[in-house]
């Protein structure tokens, strides 16, 4: 199994490779294609000034001898081209053999490209005053011929490919391995430290940075993974205690009372059987707040849902509470903004159940001569609802972790009665709904829960 460095350096080195290569036989192709255009042309400008020479030729000496354009078969020579001169009958004045320059057309031809090629003549005409007065045949051993000159710059070109063409791929290798290091090493630390996660390592991060964003928000994700990870592993072991805890506390007192009953330090009367059928009571109301919670927890709840005036719903569950907010001389100030429409769909029972524990939790937590408030308002298509008090409070650290079962995390607020689930009925109740629930809290202060519903649901 390679490595993601490995397998990303070869990928990269590979098209790397391939592009170099694709190009280079691109730009040959091209550069060959059109030196080849450029040496007919050169050759057709031969042809014509041939033609030319021997029209002026003949132009001179008004006939055709034996001699007539003989110093061109020195330059046709050294240019390994053959010449013959024939009159307007086609007949030979005179004529090059072309076995002269066969092997050194050949050697030329084979450094060149390597063929041997095959003699070829073109026939052109010479005119004199408008009259066809001869014809002159050149004839050559390749379609285009190519002085030593020629040759050498084809070769210095192509050396010069292969050369660009190495350092191009040198730049690619070392490239490719500074780019494959910038995305590996991210991915390799965040693969480790998902391993140790995985381990039970909680305490692993990953602290390589990259800037490249996808990169960099998956280093960021594994690290508050792992922060959650670790917090989550100590809900769980305190939710352990807790459990313990809350269901030991009744069952010692039962059991301590009940030794002491058998034998005789505590006598058997009715105040004393009242006291331990009430701490049975509370065993019982933990077990059925635990099978609530478990109720809630389901992924199939199933809501009866219809259209609920929250504004009713927050007035009816104010006056039910009503008397406790008097005995502990709490003041309530329930404001609703008037000619607002309220309305959303949802379970009106346990919607009810939402304000119930939200308003049970205010009363608790607030000392007597405190202010519990409830504001109810419609933004766009959001009705908001906060449930605000100025009792004791929540400390920052334990914020986090409020809608967590059975978590009570100040010991001040543990001294209170509560089963601790409250919150996490709430929140599972008010994420059924699509809503949302925010909490702001400052310890000795108070405590602020906004409410958030969607009415675009009807």
């Amino acid at each position: 199994m390679q490595s993601i460095r490995r397998r990303l350096s070869i990928i990269i080195i590979s098209c790397s490779i391939i592009a170099v290569i694709l190009s280079a036989l691109s730009v040959n192709f091209t550069l060959n294609s059109t030196f080849n255009k450029y040496m007919v042309n050169i050759q057709n400008q031969r042809n014509n000034r041939i033609v030319d020479y021997f029209q002026q030729v003949y132009k001179r000496d008004k006939k055709w001898t034996i001699n007539s354009g003989e110093e061109m078969m020195h330059e046709a020579y050294m240019s390994n081209y053959c010449l013959t001169l024939l009159d307007a009958n086609k007949n030979v004045v005179w004529g090059m053999n072309p076995d002269d320059i066969r092997e050194r057309a050949h050697t030329i031809m084979q450094k060149a490209d390597n063929n041997k090629g095959i003699y070829v003549s073109n026939s052109f005409e010479i005119k004199s005053a408008g009259k066809l007065v001869g014809y002159v045949e050149i004839g050559q051993y390749s379609p285009i011929l190519l002085t030593q000159q020629d040759i050498n710059f084809k070769m210095s070109i192509n050396r010069s490919i292969i050369i660009s063409v190495l350092i191009a791929i040198i730049i690619a290798v070392v490239i490719s391995i500074i780019i494959s290091k910038q995305f590996s090493s991210p991915i390799k630390a965040v693969s480790d430290t998902s391993v140790k996660l995985s381990n039970g390592n909680y305490d692993a991060t990953s602290n390589i940075k990259s800037n490249i964003k996808e990169l960099n928000n998956l280093t960021q994700s594994i690290n508050t993974l792992g922060k959650r990870l670790k917090e989550q592993d100590q809900l769980r072991k305190r939710l352990v205690s807790d459990i313990s805890h809350e269901i030991r506390t009744p069952l010692n007192i039962l059991q301590n009372n009940l030794e002491a009953m058998i034998d005789g330090i505590f006598p058997v009367n009715e105040e004393r059987l009242n006291y331990l059928n009430e701490e049975v009571i509370r065993f019982g109301k933990l077990l059925n707040n635990l099978n609530i919670l478990k109720e809630f927890e389901e992924e199939k709840l199933n809501l009866n849902m219809t259209t609920v005036f929250l504004d009713e719903l927050v007035s009816s569950v104010s006056n039910e509470f009503s008397i406790d907010f008097r005995n502990k001389n709490i003041k309530l100030n329930l404001n609703i903004e008037k000619d607002k429409n309220f309305k959303i769909v949802g379970d009106e029972d346990k919607l009810k159940q939402v304000f119930i524990n939200l308003l049970t939790n205010a009363i608790k937590f607030t000392q007597p001569g405190g202010t519990v408030c409830i504001d109810l308002d419609v933004n766009k298509d959001k009705v908001i609802i906060k449930v605000k008090d100025n009792g004791m409070g929540i400390k920052k650290e334990d914020l986090p972790y409020i809608f967590e079962r059975l978590y009570r995390g100040d010991r001040s607020r543990n001294e209170i009665e509560g089963s601790g689930i409250g919150l996490t009925i709430v929140k599972r109740i008010i994420t059924l709904h699509s809503a949302t629930i925010n909490v702001d809290s400052i310890a000795g202060i108070g405590t602020s829960f906004t409410l958030c519903f969607n009415t675009k649901m009807l």
